[in-house]
């Protein structure tokens, strides 16, 4: 019998259950050998498997096992018509957008964050979120989170006053490049923070530090180093959600708490936002567009399940396109993203979405 099922980049397949029996198992040895973790147990795997032959369109959990959902640019989905984070076009205010996702889909959280999304972009136009958010504020009633990432490449010449670190080290100049580097990790901390206490003024519950590590072991220092400072300065909430399950060593010896950060998985990443104060840590494990769903879901799983074990604080995997198991889409096939999150939920006890 064939079931349907979906590759990494979303295509439509059919796969037979040895086939898929086959998938899972390797996905979950991969992550196993990359990160030096279990695999999923015999049972976990046959779970799965279950989980990924359903013939639903939708799949979803048992009602005592809900969890609750984190955005990262949700409301964005409605109002956004553009590519990199796909959405809707409705012509709609981000107020309405953020009403629609709390009364109308039901979400647990509200969220704001301006279409460049850079901690350093958002400097320029403060004031304005600082009124997009009062208004949010008072028409909702979930917690509202402000969304950026850190972004280190927004520092490069000639957006920023630096030179690139990649041309530099292209060039020969190894240690100019680390040097750099290492100056570009307090200059972004010191927006992080920045912004983040302008955004307080006017009642913001939660920080969303977002797509961390994307430009490497700096990126994620810089964002550490600011939820550390801003935890002791505002005590305000904070999210951290990363930007691949592997911390890349741009520099290659920068630490936080004595660690090196460069080869990081989930499970030593959560525990250096632990020590920072985060309060909800965001693992994500890539989706290979190779590979079919059940191997990506069994992978994601295998990472996540390691990373909730060790972790003190809830996590919220990040469910997206191309990540958490997800096909490497805009928006991503429904019943991927649902079955994925099932599986999340029961198999690795994660705490919300």
């Amino acid at each position: 019998m064939a079931y349907k099922e979906r590759m990494g980049d979303g295509r439509l397949v059919e796969m037979s259950k040895e086939e898929m029996i086959r998938d899972i198992e390797a996905g979950c040895n991969d992550a196993a050998e990359r990160g030096k973790i279990s695999a999923l147990s015999e049972d976990a795997q046959e779970r799965l498997l279950d989980i990924m032959i359903s013939p639903e369109r939708v799949a979803s959990v048992e009602p005592e096992n809900t969890v609750v959902f984190s955005t990262d640019n949700g409301c964005h989905s409605l109002y956004g018509n553009f590519s990199e984070a796909g959405g809707v076009g409705l012509p709609i205010h981000s107020v309405t957008a953020n009403m629609l996702m709390e009364r109308a889909l039901g979400f647990d959280s509200v969220f704001y964050g301006w279409l460049d999304f850079c901690f350093k972009a958002a400097k320029a136009v403060i004031t304005q979120h600082q009124q997009e958010l009062e208004s949010i504020l008072m028409n909702t009633v979930s917690p509202c989170i402000y969304g950026a990432m850190p972004n280190l490449g927004g520092y490069y010449k000639p957006d920023g006053p630096f030179e690139n670190v990649g041309d530099l080290m292209a060039e020969g100049k190894i240690l100019e490049g680390m040097e750099v580097y290492e100056r570009l990790v307090d200059h972004a901390k010191e927006d992080i923070v920045w912004v983040s206490e302008q955004l307080t003024r006017v009642g913001v519950d939660c920080i969303n530090i977002d797509t961390t590590g994307a430009a490497g072991d700096g990126d994620f220092l810089s964002s550490l180093k600011a939820c550390e400072e801003l935890k002791k300065q505002t005590g305000l909430s904070i999210e951290m959600g990363m930007a691949s399950e592997f911390v890349m060593g741009i520099h290659g010896g920068l630490e936080y708490d004595g660690n090196v950060l460069a080869g990081m998985y989930p499970h030593k990443q959560v525990k250096m936002a632990e020590k920072a104060g985060v309060d909800i840590f965001g693992p994500v494990v890539n989706t290979n567009t190779r590979q079919s769903t059940p191997w990506n879901i069994a992978r994601a799983i295998t990472f996540t399940k390691e990373c909730s074990r060790v972790a003190n604080i809830p996590l919220h995997p990040n469910m997206g396109m191309g990540v958490g198991g997800l096909p490497m889409a805009e928006m991503p096939p429904l019943d991927a993203v649902t079955k994925a999150s099932k599986a999340m939920v029961e198999l690795a006890g994660v705490d919300g979405i």
